[in-house]
């Protein structure tokens, strides 16, 4: 028996390898498959089934790509329909693998068609369970993203998500190892736990949502406190519900060099700049009228959050990092990618032409500017409950996710002095490159955000709201 878990953690996205006897199968892939195409050739086995634990709506999987590569057969649970060939697995059904056997559980609750496989020894025993978005570590997936397109609210797929808990998750014993598809950060989820995989025991024990004493005890839990999904979940799960182009035909058309003048040339209003490079070096300077969002972060996930998909984008990276941007883009969803800007940013500056920046400056500089500025203006890009947690005094909160919202950033003018901070200096440098892009040029970004002010407690005055206090 051999099993791997292939985490990726920009997106914290679990995919597994099993293997028994020669004969493997996948479990929710990647958009790119090499990584497991390469370890069946090493260990000289064969990918017989791509098993997925539902329709993904934070990433495009690879099931499609790789069953073409290896004739593989795409198994999804009960209920599920799409538009190109998959076996649409019964409740309890067995599937050998070596002397292994997966049985398809049915689960429904985060998504109607959402299953869990249940992996057995040679002696038919329970050792490991492949949750899905089913059950997490700390966590159980958020029960609100299936219920527009099937007239279903989210208190009834809540509702679902306990029986399916109680009736094949729980019973369980306690040393079956879970697997999930996620871990922290995802938004799968509303408070995943640092680690990427667990026991029953433990979550029996652990997990807010299994210490529920009722169904409606339960419904409450999973669903109070509940954000707004990502904008780009319906157009992944729609993706992988209908079918995809191939990623190879998406890197021959998109990993295109552009030189200075055809990248000019495809510049146009509708035309998206994306660069991946790392902040502090986008502050310094970049193409005028760029989005940052570095390749150092979680930047497909943020790239899906704020970018449209009907645009054209244009990338500028770091020297040998363009393919890794496009990939990484087409983790999402992304297929109209129009090129990269061959030589990066300095081929740019060689040549001449304008160029954009954005100041740093250090927490205790705005500290220093804050009594004599009646012009300034703090703006916190937070999520909502980091803000109220604890924030500047009288700092104006704008989250990230909500930049692109209409009248967002209605009171910031260029009349006033704007300082932009996140936690640690990665959000706020793509909303300045954001807010730039509207045209207000006066702003500043505070190097390592909230996390270096709070170093600087007598030079600053902190509060919390209102809902943090109770």
């Amino acid at each position: 028996m051999f099993i791997k878990q292939l985490y990726t953690g920009c997106i914290s996205e679990a995919a597994y390898y099993i293997e028994s006897n020669g004969v493997a199968a996948v479990i929710d892939p990647l958009r790119d498959i090499e990584q497991y195409i390469e370890l069946a050739n090493e260990r000289k086995a064969s990918i017989r089934y791509i098993f997925e634990t539902h329709f993904h709506a934070d990433f495009v999987s690879g099931h499609i790509d790789l069953a073409a590569a290896t004739g593989a057969t795409i198994v999804y649970g009960p209920n599920t329909v799409t538009k190109y060939p998959v076996h649409v697995a019964r409740d309890g059904e067995v599937f050998k693998l070596g002397n292994l056997s997966l049985e398809v559980l049915h689960t429904p609750g985060h998504t109607l068609e959402s299953s869990c496989y249940l992996l057995k020894d040679e002696t038919g025993k329970d050792i490991a369970i492949f949750t899905g978005d089913t059950l997490f570590v700390g966590d159980v997936g958020r029960p609100d993203l299936a219920q527009k397109a099937n007239e279903i609210s989210m208190e009834d797929l809540a509702g679902m998500l306990y029986e399916s808990l109680q009736s094949k998750i729980m019973p369980l014993a306690d040393e079956v190892v879970v697997y999930p598809a996620h871990g922290a950060g995802s938004s799968c989820g509303k408070s995943l736990g640092a680690e990427t995989h667990s026991t029953i025991g433990i979550q029996k024990a652990s997990n807010y949502a299994l210490q529920a004493e009722s169904k409606d005890a339960f419904i409450k839990a999973v669903t109070e406190g509940l954000g707004t999904p990502p904008p780009y979940f319906p157009i992944n799960a729609s993706i992988n519900r209908e079918g995809y182009s191939s990623l190879d035909s998406l890197i021959n058309k998109g990993l295109q060099p552009l030189t200075v003048t055809e990248f000019k040339a495809q510049i146009n209003d509708n035309t998206l700049i994306l660069d991946s490079r790392n902040p502090a070096d986008f502050t310094m300077g970049f193409v005028p009228g760029s989005i940052n969002i570095g390749l150092n972060g979680r930047y497909a996930e943020w790239a899906g959050t704020l970018l449209s998909f009907e645009e054209p984008i244009l990338i500028v990276a770091e020297p040998g990092k363009e393919k890794e941007s496009l990939i990484r883009l087409t983790r999402v969803g992304f297929d109209k990618i129009a090129g990269y800007l061959s030589g990066g940013f300095a081929a740019w500056q060689e040549a001449g032409e304008p160029i954009d920046m954005i100041i740093d400056v250090e927490a205790d500089e705005l500290a220093m500017d804050m009594p004599f500025d009646d012009n300034l203006v703090i703006v916190d890009v937070r999520r909502e409950t980091e803000y109220a947690n604890e924030h500047v005094k009288e700092a104006l909160n704008i989250p990230l996710d909500q930049l692109n919202d209409p009248g967002s950033m209605a009171n910031l003018e260029e009349q006033y002095n704007i300082y932009i901070h996140c936690a640690g200096g990665y959000r706020s440098v793509i909303a300045a490159s954001m807010i730039k892009r509207q045209g207000i040029h006066n702003i500043r970004n505070v190097v390592g955000g909230f996390d270096a002010i709070k170093q600087l407690p007598g030079k600053f005055k902190f509060e919390k709201t209102e809902a943090a206090l109770n």
